[in-house]
């Protein structure tokens, strides 16, 4: 009889199988008793997020103030980026400007066009302006707002110192068809200067607060624009920028995030005030005539430094302006021509010369628009404060360094002194203890150290000869000799 072998039922897992699938099944539960224990023994240990406060949101100002010149141009930049770094909820640009020197105006319509963040142009408080590239930059912006007693336009020059963003003027219905204005609105604002009602009127900018009375601070701006949907590279964001304070007849609305102001640091400041015309050119000016007055009085002081610093200041200035090479030359010429009277002790032709050179080159300095001219009352004032300080002053200046006022010019004459420097023809020599500027003839040259008689005073200047051996003039008659008898 043969036996019955009774096999594994069909489909049934092999001994080496169950045995792995025990194996795993124990190291799991080892696995999860094991973070369980963790878990419980060190709570403080678990892997988590730390619990900090939500960052509250910004709203980031900046105050674009005169010409957008570099300073400014970064400043811009600047804040863009960082409000787009930091996902602030709205970048506010303030502009009362009235044109642009040496700035690239494309890399600016680029930043504010490919902002994600919503930027808003605001040309106020009332009294302010935005001319040029400002306006440019204004119509640039998703939301621009005029304050009543402002104005924007006109577009055309968008830089005073050159033609390099007259492409902007065709671009101008571009701009605007992005940001759903009218494209008439373009070329009115190319040489127009509107105000609040007719820039909206025309599709330049967006009713953004009732006029009147309009918004006449960024608070009153800030509460307008809240609800208000804004275009930016990202898509549509709607701005939330104010909210309900107070209750019954208390209630009202104010800005929700806090203001952040960003400003010119002490270097952009100094170099954009520097780069206005009027301000580059009276530094010129007062920086020369310190420098001169320095000379005169044989010294290196307080005034020297500060002319020095002062005309650096200047020449900084005119890094960002269109100078005038041949006119900064004739004013450069009419400070050597008033020292050239001043080196004789009086007033002569020089002054004449010299006045009419500087205000020529006053006139001239600036090539460009004509909105870069120095003011007409700067010119008056420097003009007539140069003449009066070369022709009152430094005599003064000058005679006190070189004499007593107490001496008589007419006691002076006979009168014996010491020659401090050579004499030839001019020098300087020492009487009655004081120094004075000298002249003798060329024939009679006197060395240092050897005395001197005075034998004439003009203005400032001793007439002097040696004290021994001096040259007998040929105009004084000759003595008579005795006649001899017959």
């Amino acid at each position: 009889m043969s036996q019955l072998h009774l096999g594994e039922p069909k489909g049934a897992p092999s001994p080496d199988r169950r045995r792995t699938r025990r194996i795993v099944g124990v190291r799991v539960a080892v696995a999860l008793l094991g973070l369980g224990v963790l878990l419980t023994a060190s709570p403080t240990q678990a892997v988590a997020a730390p619990d900090r406060a939500p960052k509250r949101s910004s709203i980031d100002v900046i105050q674009v103030d005169g010409l957008i010149d570099p300073p400014n141009a970064a400043l811009i930049r600047d804040a863009i980026t960082a409000a787009n770094r930091s996902r602030a909820t709205l970048l506010l640009i303030k502009f009362n400007s009235g044109g642009a020197v040496d700035v690239d105006p494309a890399p600016l319509v680029k930043a504010i066009r490919s902002s994600r963040v919503p930027v808003v142009a605001w040309v106020g408080p009332s009294g302010s302006k935005a001319r040029g590239l400002a306006s440019i930059l204004a119509v640039a912006a998703p939301v621009v707002a005029v304050s009543n007693g402002s104005s924007i336009g006109a577009a055309d020059p968008v830089r005073l110192d050159s033609n390099d963003g007259r492409a902007y003027l065709h671009e101008l219905g571009a701009i605007e068809d992005v940001n759903g204005r009218r494209a008439d609105g373009g070329r009115a604002l190319r040489n127009q200067s509107l105000n609040p009602d007719d820039a909206v009127r025309r599709g330049v900018s967006d009713r953004v607060c009732a006029s009147p009375p309009g918004c006449a601070t960024i608070g009153d701006l800030l509460v307008a624009l809240n609800g208000r949907t804004v275009h930016t590279a990202a898509g549509d964001v709607k701005l939330r920028t104010a909210r309900v304070v107070g209750k019954d007849r208390d209630r009202r609305l104010q800005p929700t995030d806090q203001i952040r102001f960003r400003k010119l640091d002490l270097i952009g400041q100094a170099v954009h005030t520097l780069t206005n015309p009027t301000i580059a050119y009276g530094l010129l000016v007062v920086g020369l005539a310190l420098i001169i007055f320095e000379f005169f009085t044989i010294s290196i002081g307080l005034a020297g430094a500060t002319g020095a610093i002062a005309i650096v200041g200047a020449f900084v200035g005119f890094s960002h302006l269109p100078v005038n090479i041949w006119a900064l030359v004739l004013i450069l010429v009419a400070m050597f021509g008033y020292a050239i009277d001043v080196q004789s002790g009086r007033a002569y032709s020089w002054t004449v010369i010299a006045t009419v050179l500087l205000i020529v080159g006053t006139v001239f300095l600036y090539g460009g628009s004509s909105d870069l001219d120095v003011y007409w009352w700067a010119v008056i004032l420097l003009v007539v404060s140069t003449v009066a300080f070369f022709v009152t002053a430094m005599p003064v200046a000058v005679r006190s360094r070189f004499s007593t006022p107490t001496i008589g010019r007419e006691s002076l004459i006979g009168e014996l002194g010491e020659a401090v420097v050579d004499v030839a023809p001019d020098g300087v020599v020492l009487l009655r203890g004081a120094r004075w500027r000298a002249r003798t003839n060329r024939a009679t040259p006197i060395p240092a150290g050897q005395g001197v008689r005075v034998i004439e005073v003009d203005g400032l200047v001793l007439e002097v000869e040696p004290e021994v051996g001096a040259a007998r003039d040929y105009r004084e008659p000759k003595a008579k000799e005795p006649l001899e008898p017959e």
